[in-house]
């Protein structure tokens, strides 16, 4: 039931990051991208598109990363190489996106309910993880 739990979150925090990836790569010029992520112009929104797009990039990597961990781990049976690399690579990718949201939350106290959404979801699957 913990591994069912678990994997719901961390489905969810790599959906999340897909999205993010949607917004920073594909859709960064447009108004309402750019001022959800507190740009101030469209000026400024397409000078800093560059960074945007690979900062997307990111997001979608640890995505990808955390859904074939999820796939691994529910391929393998107990101990097998696939569960024990799909729980690595889940906790990993997860754990990244934990860490990415905590340095976020050094950059100001504006960016802290954007570090708060982006770290939630990964943080408790790999809690979870650790006792599925």
């Amino acid at each position: 039931m913990v591994a069912i739990i678990a994997t719901v979150f961390a489905a969810l925090a790599a959906l999340l990051h897909v999205y993010i990836f949607v917004m920073e790569s594909v859709q960064w010029t447009q108004p309402r991208v750019w001022k959800r992520f507190g740009v101030a112009d469209q000026a400024t929104a397409d000078a800093t598109k560059p960074m945007a797009y690979n900062q997307g990039f990111y997001n979608l990597f640890l995505a990808i990363g955390a859904i074939i961990g999820l796939v691994l781990f529910w391929a393998g049976g107990p101990g097998t190489v696939a569960d024990v690399a799909g729980r690595t690579l889940v906790l990993f990718s997860l754990g990244s996106m934990v860490a990415a949201a905590l340095v976020l939350t050094t950059t100001g106290t504006k960016y802290l309910r954007a570090a708060l959404l982006q770290g939630t979801l990964p943080l408790v699957g790999f809690v979870l993880f650790l006792f599925a």
